[in-house]
């Protein structure tokens, strides 16, 4: 039987909060989706996940909920990796680090090995064991079973992405790739059957700089001087990916999405940061 994966692209502040709650019922409907995977970095406050929305992403119907480089920026949402095993923090952080970086996720008709990693270019503040040689005992470890392997890569240039996807070719079911908040145009099968974005976007406000408020980032890059923007709301939109996998596992397809949300942002609804 085919498994059927909707992904959710970065989930940022309250817009992002807000656009998963009104469109992902009605995703859910359309789609059918076998599991729904998120990533919620920029989810509170635009950088890092509280506690308090890990939760609230998870009742709304999110199975496995993935972070990134500020997984740890927040300290409430410390204590609760331990405690929440559909939490993931990248895999390639060191030995008696809180969380887990792979989740085996139960289906009726199969199981999911869902992976995150982080790469080694872009990120200034954090230096993890390299992905590439993780990837390969992570796979060593878990054997053929389960056929399945969703891998979600988060890296700051396109180059490492795109390397992890021809190393990975034929070996895992998909390599999603996040972190730019840009939805890329490249979608696409490998030759051994692995399907592939570079990025697949942010689900925020698209009025904005990458879900943070315009004119507070344009100020920041015109002086050089460090600002701390607050979210944005405007024109709140779900983006990310279908993809569906066949009896074999390998990738059948993988679709784009970007849904508009029919109401505009308001506070009641936003649960706020």
């Amino acid at each position: 039987m085919s498994i059927r994966i909707l992904y959710i692209a970065e989930i940022v502040g309250r817009a992002g909060v807000f656009a998963v709650k009104k469109i992902l019922p009605g995703l859910r409907e359309r789609e059918r989706p076998d599991l729904v995977i998120a990533n919620g970095s920029g989810t509170t406050g635009g950088t890092g996940l509280g506690k308090a929305h890990s939760v609230y992403l998870r009742k709304l119907g999110i199975d496995i909920i993935t972070t990134g480089e500020a997984a740890f920026y927040k300290k409430d949402i410390v204590e609760a990796f331990p405690s929440s095993p559909w939490l993931l923090r990248p895999a390639n952080h060191p030995q008696g680090v809180p969380g887990r970086g792979l989740r085996i996720h139960k289906l009726p008709n199969a199981n999911v090995a869902v992976i995150q990693l982080l790469g080694q270019s872009g990120f200034g503040r954090i230096h993890l064991d390299n992905p590439f040689h993780i990837l390969d005992a992570i796979l060593k470890d878990i054997g053929p079973e389960p056929g399945a392997v969703f891998l979600e890569f988060r890296a700051g240039t396109t180059a490492e992405k795109n390397a992890m996807f021809r190393y990975a070719d034929g070996r895992v079911s998909a390599v999603i790739g996040s972190h730019s908040r840009t939805l890329s145009a490249d979608a696409q099968l490998g030759e051994g059957g692995t399907a592939y974005i570079t990025d697949a976007g942010m689900t925020g406000s698209i009025q904005s700089v990458c879900g943070m408020d315009g004119p507070t980032r344009i100020r920041e890059f015109m002086s050089g001087i460090p600002a701390w923007a607050k979210d944005a709301t405007l024109s709140p939109e779900l983006q990310g990916c279908m993809i569906e996998l066949g009896d074999d596992r390998k990738a059948r397809s993988i679709r784009p999405l970007r849904i508009a949300c029919k109401e505009e942002f308001h506070e009641r609804d936003g649960h706020s940061n």
